[in-house]
């Protein structure tokens, strides 16, 4: 009998040169359309995109955005091909599109199509906010140490004193890290005040910009004609949401949260939390890197989340499964 496994998908900050390339490399028909559509969309050959660029090229938000997704396309499709299938999905952030194209809420070309204008949009957004002072633009950093709701609770005392504006608690990525996201100057003086509060580690994201906040307000609003041109489906498979860290019930629904999605925090722990009531067997990080493993085993529960981000990956869960069904 089949394992109760549940797909999550990685987003920004988990690409590197070189990752996808083996699923075209080894997967079938399926993986090689999927480099042909988000060839087409792009307009340009995503294989040799994939396998030259370098990691700077690749942290822009509007390359990385279809290339991370075309990489967890990819690896779902090449798990499928292994007879592995999802009997749930969520995706971190961008991961969510995967999520969704899984699920069967849009289509696999809608998903790359998407994640272009959504990448466009916000990488647009980053460079007004930045307004070529890339080194005082808003940004990101993960506080570590300190509990979501300490966090928050520290946030809103600040601001409400006059002590910061423009910070945010955008990320609870796990009960020991909160991602914030703020302007140059909250993040100078926050990164003092939350050490002073008892944070282990204020760490700078090597991200484009301060994402999941009402900073990329503009980029949603350029975003939502593209997301009405396309149909929403109701879920075939539970899936979970980003914004309210519930399971998503119907395709109106995902259609509205993903717009909201752009500007409002990721609810990770609640999601996790909610997947674990599902009782899977095992969660498979459905694409580049191990960011989602850890955040997993941050949350303490015995139920393994394995790397399924390469050919080689996949290739080792395969045999895994042969052997123990004879």
């Amino acid at each position: 009998m089949a394992k109760k496994t549940f797909f999550v998908f990685p987003a920004q900050g988990a690409q590197y040169p070189g990752m996808a390339v083996d699923f075209l490399r080894h997967g079938g028909e399926k993986v090689k359309r999927l480099f042909s559509i988000a060839s087409e969309i792009q307009g340009k050959d995503m294989a040799d995109m994939l396998g030259n660029s370098s990691p700077e090229y690749l942290k822009r938000t509007d390359v990385s955005q279809p290339a991370i997704t075309l990489a967890n396309l990819a690896a779902a499709e090449y798990l499928a091909e292994k007879g592995i299938t999802p009997s749930a999905c969520a995706g971190f952030s961008l991961g969510e599109y995967a999520a969704l194209a899984t699920a069967g809420v849009i289509s696999e070309e809608d998903c790359l199509s998407l994640v272009t204008h959504r990448g466009n949009a916000m990488q647009a957004a980053i460079d007004r906010i930045q307004g070529g002072d890339e080194a005082n633009a808003p940004g990101m950093a993960a506080v570590v140490g300190l509990s979501p709701e300490n966090v928050e609770a520290l946030i809103t005392e600040w601001i409400n004193s006059g002590l910061i504006a423009d910070l945010y608690a955008v990320n609870f990525n796990s009960s020991k890290q909160v991602a914030v996201s703020g302007s140059a100057a909250a993040l100078a003086e926050a990164e003092k005040r939350f050490k002073e509060a008892g944070a282990r580690r204020f760490m700078r994201l090597a991200v484009a910009g301060p994402y999941h906040s009402p900073f990329m307000k503009e980029a949603a609003e350029a975003f939502a004609p593209y997301l009405e041109k396309v149909h929403f489906n109701d879920p075939k498979i539970p899936i979970f949401s980003n914004v309210t860290g519930k399971q998503v019930l119907s395709g109106t629904e995902a259609k509205a949260l993903a717009v909201k999605q752009i500007v409002e925090p990721v609810r990770w722990t609640d999601e996790e939390a909610l997947m674990v009531k599902f009782e899977p067997e095992e969660l498979l990080e459905t694409g580049p890197g191990k960011v989602l493993q850890g955040l997993w085993k941050d949350l303490g529960n015995t139920i393994p989340c394995y790397s399924a981000g390469t050919a080689a990956e996949i290739d080792e869960l395969y045999r895994d499964v042969v052997q123990k069904c004879g």
